[in-house]
């Protein structure tokens, strides 16, 4: 009986060192990108495309870029009137001096210059609108 080996125990553990190591790096690279992604304009964008907005009791002030170049200006009455932006930027700065939680939406066609939509988002900020939100239409939608 000597001569028999004895079976030697599996053992199940689970080495989580090399896991830290990983997880260590992806921190610090994030760390570093994340201060990169926050520069530009503050937008608030939905969740997802297609979803509805919350406020129901508020119309928002639509302000829209035709393919042309072209703003329209929609101050919650459904029409929209082609104005110049000069306009249009004081129009909507006078209706957030007396709402000033009134959403501003912007419709831009997808042929517009992506500068003209930043430096009308930009505009509108700095009249007051606390955040400016981008319209899209759900995909496989066409009008």
């Amino acid at each position: 009986m000597a001569g028999r080996k004895q079976k030697r125990r599996l053992v199940a553990e689970i080495n989580v060192v090399p896991y830290i190591d990983v997880m260590l790096v992806l921190l610090i690279v994030f760390m570093i990108t994340a201060p990169l992604l926050t520069q530009g304009v503050k937008v608030d964008l939905p969740q997802a495309p297609s979803s509805p907005l919350d406020d129901k009791e508020k119309d928002p002030l639509i302000v829209s870029i035709k393919a042309d170049g072209s703003y329209y200006v929609d101050l919650g009455n459904g029409k929209n009137r082609q104005q110049p932006l000069v306009d249009i930027i004081s129009k909507v700065g006078k209706v957030l001096a007396q709402k000033p939680d009134t959403p501003v939406l912007v419709w831009g066609d997808r042929r517009v210059e992506y500068g003209a939509v930043v430096s009308l988002m930009a505009e509108l900020q700095e009249v007051g609108a606390a955040s400016v939100g981008l319209v899209t239409e759900p995909p496989g939608q066409n009008r």
